[in-house]
């Protein structure tokens, strides 16, 4: 018998799945950044700064997705 909270809760294979989207949208522009930078720069200490710099702000937009891309639709 199902209740009313469990036909909104997502299944942990959804969790799962929205949860490793959700990191690699918080991962990759990070990533990409420093090692773009390492390359362009020939400078590891910056690149690595800068590249936590956009990890740190990916990861304040991701709050905000999370709140729209975690719930279950109906």
């Amino acid at each position: 018998m199902l209740t009313n909270d469990d036909a909104t809760k997502l299944s942990m294979r959804e969790i799962a799945i929205r949860g490793s989207a959700l990191a690699g949208m918080v991962a990759v522009p990070s990533l990409t950044t420093f090692l773009i930078l390492w390359v362009l720069l020939d400078d590891l200490l910056t690149a690595a700064i800068i590249g936590g710099i956009v990890h740190f702000v990916a990861m304040g937009f991701s709050l905000k997705l999370s709140k729209k891309f975690l719930v279950k639709k109906d």
